[in-house]
């Protein structure tokens, strides 16, 4: 690529008379430059790595940093990573790479499932080992739930297009027997309030030709149940009537709590969250102050469920040997 086409790409500046003219490649990695590429410089301090590997082009905010080597370009960019989106727009229609938007949960179940991971290439929040990957890599099928990282590289990207059908034969609010394509998965490490998002998943790998597998099927980090008893000490599940819910989204809290009132009336439930955080159509929540306010609530409250917004299960005590009674 040429140098002009680069300021051209990034609205860079050049702030040199380089005698090189193009480069042929372009990576973050100070350790993967190789002779002839664009390094952006995430770091300044990664400058001379670069140049001693052989860059013929630097990418640089801020400060303009000692010129050692005059001969290479030196681009200074008022924003390297909004820089490196503008290269990354270019390349991928140039590849005509596919980038799917899911959400969270989407993303979680398909990970899960998903046989191959080689197949298809995740983002996630780190833009400089995700602008690696686009850059450099050869996949071409690209999904994430990065709304605003996504939308910057293509504008046009995809949703997905639910069609998988798949009914809940039984179900608690922790495990579901269901059946899809003819076939029933016994008593799952799933929540019903979850189905429709795996459904979903397995929407997107069909479509994709992807191999997958329902057999992976277990808990995600946005539900997350643990048994345990009084002294928060975790529990073989279905070992007790308390049951401690860790989630890292409001809206999994809200529908759990409608299929309590739909189905079990007579549980109770409390809810637990940083203070200040406020949940629609719910007038009393427990806020806590830390970890440890966190656990004295636990303790001195009389509940079933107790779900946990903010924290995680590192606040329990580890599972003792169960010991079943004969």
């Amino acid at each position: 690529m040429r140098i002009e086409d680069i300021l051209n790409i990034t609205q860079g500046e050049l702030i040199n008379s380089p005698t090189i003219q193009a480069i042929q490649s372009a990576t973050a990695y100070p350790s993967k430059v190789e002779l002839g590429d664009l390094f952006f410089a995430i770091k300044p301090e990664d400058i001379n790595t670069a140049l001693k590997r052989g860059a013929y082009g630097i990418i640089f905010e801020g400060e303009i940093p000692k010129i050692e080597d005059k001969e290479i370009a030196w681009i200074k960019v008022e924003n390297i990573k909004e820089a490196s989106l503008r290269l990354l727009r270019y390349v991928q229609l140039k590849k005509r790479a596919k980038f799917f938007f899911l959400l969270p949960h989407q993303l979680s179940f398909l990970k899960m499932i998903l046989k191959y991971k080689g197949d298809i290439e995740i983002l996630g929040e780190d833009w400089v080992r995700d602008f690696e990957n686009i850059l450099n890599g050869s996949k071409e099928i690209f999904v994430g739930s990065n709304l605003k990282f996504i939308e910057a590289i293509e504008p046009s990207f995809r949703k997905i297009n639910s069609f998988k059908e798949g009914n809940i034969i039984n179900d608690t609010l922790f495990k579901s027997t269901f059946k899809i394509d003819g076939f029933i998965y016994q008593e799952k490490e799933l929540s019903p309030i979850h189905f429709d998002y795996l459904l979903d998943a397995i929407s997107l790998l069909e479509e994709l030709n992807l191999k997958y597998s329902l057999e992976r099927i277990r808990y995600t980090k946005h539900f997350l149940p643990i048994f345990i008893d009084k002294n928060l000490n975790k529990l073989p599940s279905g070992k007790s009537e308390q049951v401690a819910i860790f989630c890292d989204n409001l809206e999994d809290i809200q529908r759990a709590r409608e299929y309590i009132k739909r189905e079990n009336r007579w549980l109770k439930s409390i809810v637990l969250t940083p203070k200040k955080i406020k949940i629609e159509n719910l007038k009393r929540v427990e806020w806590f102050e830390d970890k440890e306010d966190a656990k004295k609530i636990l303790k001195t409250s009389h509940f079933n469920y107790a779900f946990i917004y903010g924290l995680g299960k590192e606040i329990l005590e580890p599972q003792k040997k169960y010991e079943s009674l004969i």
